[in-house]
């Protein structure tokens, strides 16, 4: 069990490593121009960079259902039934994600030939049909995160309390402050605020969520 919680916790920082980096290939802009309504801040991407962002992301996000595999498998001596409906949650919103990212190198090809879709509707359209799926993603994250602090809160987990704190909610909007505190540094962080925060999230289970299951072994030997 212990090789097979720390390959899952693995995978889930390798999808976070590669999908962020594919998000930051297609997403960092020098000049912060971060919109949900519009996206002059791809027009100085170039192609080759969106391909390579679009590929990275791709091969990454598949990781993500083995890291969700994982968090179930955490939380579960706390509570079989929720910790499994945390998997099918984290599951869910990580199909839309995988979505949503495959059309982000598409919507910076179609900007970059604003004069061939002027007068369409193609960019309400993809607004539509992909924005719109960031607030399921938004919203399983936040119940995903509610049900990990419940669990973890009851000591039962192969959690320490204090890993309570490291959820994705709550280190998306760390990422946040950073933005508003120091934009120097928050500009690279912003474009990819989910992927750092499950990478933080997937690194922290490693790190401390093994140490605490050698001891409830050892305790238990």
């Amino acid at each position: 069990m212990q090789l097979n919680l720390k390959l899952t916790a693995a995978c889930g920082l390798l999808a976070a490593l590669l999908v962020g980096t594919g998000e930051f290939l297609i997403h960092f802009d020098p000049l912060a121009r971060f919109s949900e309504t519009s996206y002059d801040f791809m027009l100085d991407t170039s192609e080759s960079r969106l391909t390579a962002g679009h590929f990275f992301a791709m091969i990454g996000i598949p990781f993500y259902f083995l890291g969700s595999w994982h968090i179930y498998q955490m939380l579960r001596p706390a509570n079989n039934k929720l910790a499994f409906a945390a998997f099918l949650i984290a599951a869910y919103g990580f199909i839309f994600g995988a979505v949503w990212m495959g059309s982000r190198a598409s919507i910076g090809s179609l900007v970059h030939h604003g004069d061939l879709i002027e007068g369409t509707k193609l960019v309400e359209l993809y607004q539509l049909r992909y924005e719109t799926l960031l607030q399921v993603i938004r919203i399983t994250t936040l119940v995903l995160s509610g049900i990990y602090v419940y669990l973890v809160l009851t000591g039962k987990t192969r959690y320490p309390r204090w890993m309570a704190a490291v959820n994705p909610i709550v280190l998306i909007l760390l990422s946040f402050l950073i933005y508003a505190i120091n934009k120097n540094i928050g500009i690279y962080i912003m474009p990819i605020a989910l992927n750092v925060a499950f990478a933080i999230f997937f690194t922290c289970s490693l790190l401390f969520g093994d140490t605490r299951q050698q001891l409830t072994n050892e305790s238990q030997s």
